[in-house]
């Protein structure tokens, strides 16, 4: 299919979904997440139009790079709290009263939302900078990340093109060059877009002749994108212009391109209003904005979303309806026939459908109508009803996560308890031979076009930085293209995957790494990370930032919790609506297991997540605030009675419920919703809860609120503090720069609250 994703899939940060914090998922078109800056699809289940960079912590209001201090014993740094006013706003949920005191903070633009950010960034920027060996540990991330990364190369009319970073610019430059070996030239720069790096790529699709180049960018981190065209062979910015596009792909079609829009917001609700009525629009090269041909729209369902893609030979155009996070309906539209109109495929959201090509008027549909863990289907253009879908290749055990179609094969990527494994097969759904893959780990890309010879593909684990191969299609072998040179020795750590029970007696899986010949003794630093939710998948992928935790000898531990994709639709169901809690229980049970097995203690423990994730720490921390010593809520979605009220949040329903929906739906949120549970009197861990000023995807008004109250709540010494980067949203396009002073707060609020000192001999 010829969506964006197939140019940009490869980019960006070093480690997306290890830094996940991850993406809350926008509609379900806009998932396509890919693992580290050489990429596997994280959260596709379905191949789209959006390319979303890798998803980070939030926040890093506080330069390191201040004068550094000499080094000195602290075990206590004093914390005096802003005092955050309280209304008497209440709402009433089916006669149930609910107090809302920190609502003001809802409002992002007013003044004294502007003073209480101001001054809660001053507490938290004390604090860090007292911490003592700050400085070494963000010398040591910047060593780290300080080597050279590239993407796959993909191809586009006779012209390569490939992403790369020499090491610490802020954004990663796309190149191109005329064949694999020939001299490669600088195409675009995005860090010549700002000064400060915020202005980031999200999104590159070249037109299929190889003339024309789209390319989307996001200011400040913000979802709302802008359009740019560029001539590829004089690399000349044309006066094209396209704003206010919004969880869009760029799919051309001759001499123009489909793409998706809201209306204009009103001043002021530009990060927080609701995105209603989304539209489809084509938009011819050389033309403005207002000539652009409104393709498809529908009046009657302000919430209904729509996502444009083209088949490799153009000759038909495909609808994607999205309402949620899950399921969506499929229109195709002959665009070779210019009387032909829409005919519908599915017209309802039960189940998810991604056409990924077609063979004239056969198209080839991964569905997971009548198949939890997905299937291959084909279907006929003039007759694409599932009565008359056949299967190519049948659903298995194992979740198949995405197909390229691509050199007159098909090539599966499957997930073996999160684990990649990749199968060529014919067109007729004849398997033929099984990828081999380095070792356990994740691989992403096989992208390419039908008469390609050869493919690219990254693969990467925990220990293994994210490396590209070239994969001969007729021979199956593969050999390495391009292999990153990381100042760490991969033999001298060690992986495991563990299978834990659950409160319920549910078998989960975990991977622990750390360095070889740990003592299992109960003191070791941990980072608990999870998702668990909105089929998400957490599979193995290399991170620097991690590295620089466990070379400080500390455990990583990522359990892969219901609610993920990990085994399929029935896993991710099992951690939905009113079976949301199975979530939090395995968070807590990994835990558990940890310290029951002697990695760590409650003490040395630190659990994180963000967006979805962020919630998952919200509702741990306030159901056992006993459990760990540290916790990272970040980007989180924490207030579960009001997060549908802004922005793209009501898409999120089909994995939360609302309060609206039922008193049984409202008496189960409010019983987990994390703002709502902090208890007065209660000693809750360290906690640094970070947002940013542009997160229009998880308002940072949930942040607010919740570091309100757990800050009039708690009682005890710990730390409760909120960290507020500005110009940056809910993760993607986040600068270099920023990306390592975060990490760095990170580490060292970690440490601290840990008692330990890393470079103390």
């Amino acid at each position: 299919m010829k969506t964006s994703t197939s140019s940009t899939h490869y980019q960006i940060n070093e480690s997306s979904h290890q830094n996940l914090h991850s993406y809350q998922k926008a509609p379900k078109f806009s998932e396509i997440q890919l693992h580290s800056l050489i990429v596997h699809e994280l959260h596709g289940k379905m191949k789209t139009n959006m390319m979303i960079g890798a998803a980070l912590l939030a926040g890093t209001l506080f330069s390191c790079n201040s004068a550094k201090k000499p080094e000195e014993k602290k075990t206590k740094i004093a914390v005096e709290y802003p005092e955050t006013t309280k209304s008497d706003q209440t709402d009433d949920y089916f006669g149930t009263k609910v107090a809302d005191p920190y609502r003001w903070l809802e409002d992002d633009n007013s003044e004294e939302t502007k003073k209480w950010v101001s001054l809660q960034n001053g507490v938290t920027d004390n604090y860090l900078a007292q911490i003592p060996f700050r400085n070494k540990i963000h010398d040591r991330l910047e060593k780290l990340w300080n080597y050279e990364k590239f993407s796959a190369p993909f191809k586009a009319g006779e012209r390569y093109f490939f992403y790369k970073n020499d090491g610490l610019q802020n954004q990663y430059v796309i190149y191109t060059q005329e064949s694999l070996d020939g001299e490669a030239k600088v195409f675009l720069d995005p860090n010549t877009l700002s000064e400060d790096g915020t202005v980031s790529l999200g999104g590159l699709q070249m037109s299929d002749d190889g003339k024309y180049a789209a390319y989307q960018i996001n200011r400040s981190g913000s979802d709302w994108q802008e359009i740019y065209v560029m001539d590829i062979e004089t690399q000349e910015t044309l006066s094209d212009s396209i704003k206010w596009a919004k969880f869009s792909g760029i799919a051309w079609q001759g001499n123009g391109f489909y793409y998706s829009r809201f209306d204009e917001p009103k001043e002021g609700d530009e990060l927080k209003g609701a995105n209603e009525y989304q539209k489809v629009y084509f938009h011819t090269v050389g033309t403005t904005q207002a000539e652009d041909k409104l393709v498809f729209e529908d009046k009657s369902n302000p919430k209904r979303g729509f996502s444009a893609s083209t088949t490799e030979d153009e000759k038909y155009l495909i609808l994607a309806g999205w309402e949620s996070t899950s399921g969506n309906t499929l229109m195709i539209k002959d665009v070779a026939n210019s009387n032909s109109q829409f005919k519908t495929a599915i017209d309802n959201f039960d189940n998810d459908h991604n056409i990924i090509g077609n063979d004239g008027s056969k198209l080839y549909i991964m569905t997971n109508l009548d198949a939890p863990n997905m299937r291959l289907v084909v279907a006929d253009a003039s007759n694409p009803a599932p009565g008359n879908w056949k299967d190519v290749i049948p659903h298995k055990d194992n979740v198949l996560q995405s197909v390229s179609m691509v050199g007159g094969k098909f090539i599966a990527k499957y997930m073996v308890d999160a684990r990649s494994k990749v199968e060529q097969y014919a067109m007729d759904g004849m398997m033929e031979k099984e990828i081999e893959l380095p070792t356990v780990g994740s691989a992403g890309g096989f992208g390419g076009k039908k008469d390609s010879k050869e493919v690219f593909y990254s693969f990467t684990s925990f220990t293994f930085p994210s490396t590209i191969y070239k994969y001969d299609i007729e021979s199956g072998e593969s050999t390495i293209f391009r292999q990153p040179e990381v100042d760490f020795n991969p033999a001298d750590y060690e992986t495991q995957q563990i299978f834990y029970n659950s409160k319920d007696g549910t078998k989960v899986p975990m991977f622990i790494t750390h360095k070889k010949g740990l003592a299992m003794d109960g003191q070791n630093p941990t980072y608990l990370y999870a998702y668990g939710g909105f089929n998400i998948s957490l599979t193995p992928g290399f991170s620097v930032t991690r590295l620089a935790f466990m070379e400080m000898g500390g455990v990583l531990a990522i359990p892969n919790i219901r609610g993920g994709g990990e085994y399929g639709e029935a896993w991710h169901k099992a951690g939905t609506k009113m079976q949301k809690q199975n979530v939090f229980d395995d968070f807590i049970a990994a835990a558990d297991y940890l310290k029951s097995n002697k990695y760590t203690s409650t003490e040395k423990l630190a659990i994180a997540g963000g967006s979805n994730g962020g919630l998952l720490v919200g509702a741990t921390i306030t159901q056992r605030p006993d459990l760990c010593q540290v916790a990272f809520p970040a980007v989180g979605v924490l207030d579960m009675l009001r997060y549908q009220n802004f922005t793209i949040g009501r898409a999120w329903a089909t994995d939360y419920g609302t309060a609206e929906d039922s008193q049984e739906m409202f008496d189960y949120l409010y019983k987990y919703s994390p703002v709502h549970n902090v208890k007065a009197g209660t000693a809750y861990p360290a906690t640094m809860v970070t947002t940013a000023d542009h997160d229009d995807r998880v308002v940072p008004a949930h942040s607010f609120k919740f570091i309100s109250a757990l800050q009039a709540g708690h009682k005890g010494e710990n730390p409760v503090l909120i960290r507020i980067e500005s110009k940056a949203g809910h993760g993607a396009g986040k600068p270099t720069s920023k990306i390592i002073d975060e990490w760095t707060d990170i580490w060292s609020f970690a440490m601290f609250n840990f008692g330990e000192n890393p470079f103390e001999d």
